[in-house]
């Protein structure tokens, strides 16, 4: 390990340490803790606004994709996404029957070791008491700072406390939210993110909100033009579905608030692990200031490095700097550094129509996934899905 932090891209001072924010720093210095490699089995909420529609992953972007199931239910319960966009849909999720202890005792009897929340998705909802972003859920919803609770409760049930973070793909995954239906009555018409800004919200349940904040921005919106709904859904699957880890260049400013986000999360709720929805550091430079920050904070805390950090499928050269996560998957052999599953018994985001075909994954599978995991040298992140 070499170096200290010094500024980073936000004028925000990081935590000075061993760590610099370079991959042969991370990797030089990093080792997993005894903690981490004991758990071996997780529990996660992945749970937000997506799940109120109870129509399963990714409704946010879909229903802005006409042609698609998520659009059609969209249409069907709520409106036209033109009329009645996902702000609307955030502003349903109201928790309110959510019972933190109840939930974690069940998972602390099951054996989780620890325990991972949600803190945002794609959507760009913060679900705590966010310092950089207005759209959270101690402001719109359910009025209460859900990571902060799931905090307290999680580590006075003696477990290990995570949160996953999966916004720094909002810029792009939202553009669809600027299109339009290409076909039917209100073919051309721009859906709400193209017209809505601050200004719009004078006496909504919305005023002084800007919903760009939240939509993060026209950086790519479907041209004019297209009239066909087989013809839309490629081009967002060739443009805004693409999976870019890059920072966008057009957008720097969704960059920072995501630095300024990410950080507020870490130093406000001190979690154990961080698990990112990205195969690489997200969002180059500002993934590695996270990364430095996380693991010299810890050091500067806790008198060690006491820290997990994920992501998703690492490099070669990168082994080591983190823990990779293989998102649904399996190791075909036992491997020497420890590494993560995630999987869930259904959809990510809660889908009735799972539940009543009785669907999910059946508890022996669970148990068997479990021990293969283990037995090569990995830990079990298991979500549960969530209404």
């Amino acid at each position: 390990m070499t170096g200290t932090t010094t500024l980073d891209i936000v004028g925000d001072r990081r935590i000075e340490g061993p760590f610099a924010a370079d991959w042969a720093s991370l990797k030089a210095g990093y080792r997993v803790p005894d903690w981490y490699r004991d758990a071996k089995f997780g529990l996660w909420a992945h749970w937000g606004p997506q799940c109120v529609p109870e129509a399963g992953d990714w409704y946010a972007r879909h229903m802005y994709i006409q042609g698609t199931p998520q659009y059609e239910h969209h249409v069907r319960h709520y409106g036209h996404p033109a009329d009645v966009g996902f702000i609307e849909i955030q502003r349903q999720w109201q928790a309110e029957n959510w019972d933190p202890d109840d939930l974690l005792g069940l998972y602390k009897a099951a054996g989780a070791r620890y325990f991972v929340a949600m803190a945002n998705h794609h959507d760009n909802f913060d679900a705590w008491d966010s310092r950089w972003h207005p759209w959270n859920s101690t402001r719109i919803g359910p009025k209460r700072d859900i990571i902060g609770t799931w905090a307290e409760r999680a580590r006075a049930h003696g477990l290990r406390f995570g949160v996953s973070n999966h916004s720094a793909h909002a810029w792009h995954w939202f553009q669809t939210a600027y299109g339009y239906d290409p076909e039917g009555p209100r073919a051309g018409e721009r859906y709400d993110a193209f017209r809505l800004g601050r200004n719009d919200g004078t006496e909504t349940w919305w005023e002084g909100l800007d919903p760009q904040e939240v939509y993060a921005g026209a950086v790519m919106p479907m041209p004019d033009g297209i009239t066909d709904a087989k013809e839309a859904q490629a081009w967002h699957e060739a443009h805004d579905r693409v999976w870019d880890e890059t920072p966008p260049l057009a957008n720097p400013i969704f960059v920072r608030n995501w630095f300024r986000r990410c950080k507020d999360l870490i130093d406000r709720y001190d979690p154990d692990l961080i698990y990112f929805d990205n195969f690489d550091l997200p969002l180059g430079q500002a993934g590695l200031d996270i990364a430095a920050h996380f693991y010299n904070r810890s050091i500067a805390t806790r008198g060690a490095l006491d820290v997990v950090l994920n992501t998703k499928e690492l490099a070669e050269h990168r082994q080591g700097a983190l823990v990779e996560d293989v998102e649904r998957g399996f190791r075909s052999s036992i491997v020497p550094d420890v590494w993560q599953t995630d999987t869930c018994i259904g959809e990510w985001h809660y889908k009735r129509e799972i539940f009543e075909r009785k669907a999910y994954m059946r508890a022996d599978a669970v148990v068997h996934r479990l021990c293969d995991v283990v037995a090569k040298n990995g830990n079990l992140l298991l979500s549960i899905p969530m209404r």
